[in-house]
């Protein structure tokens, strides 16, 4: 079960995380394989856990994780959508973040 940020709990769905990914990596040069391979990757991972809930924040944090080692311009669009960013301020200073 995934607890959303409202609390709500809802099943997992890998459909989510490769939609999200498809959006983050519109127009750049990441097949769909690579894209299944990132959620074969963090389901693993999740069931490795042994949890029985994870939070929605645990899963975007892994989304961001392997989208920063696979292609920059993916992670910025994601984490511009995930952290919802509120002002140019707080997306600069992601940005120097990822140049360092």
């Amino acid at each position: 079960m995934v607890i959303k940020k409202s609390k709500i709990r809802q099943p997992f769905d890998r459909d989510k995380i490769i939609n999200g990914l498809l959006k983050a990596c519109e127009k750049r040069p990441i097949s769909i394989d690579k894209i299944e391979e990132i959620v074969n990757k963090i389901e693993q991972r999740i069931r490795n856990s042994m949890k029985k809930e994870v939070n929605s924040s645990e899963i975007g944090e892994m989304v961001m994780g392997y989208l920063k080692e696979l292609d920059e311009i993916a992670y910025v669009r994601f984490a511009s959508v995930y952290r919802q960013f509120k002002d140019i301020n707080v997306f600069v200073k992601e940005m120097k973040e990822l140049l360092k």
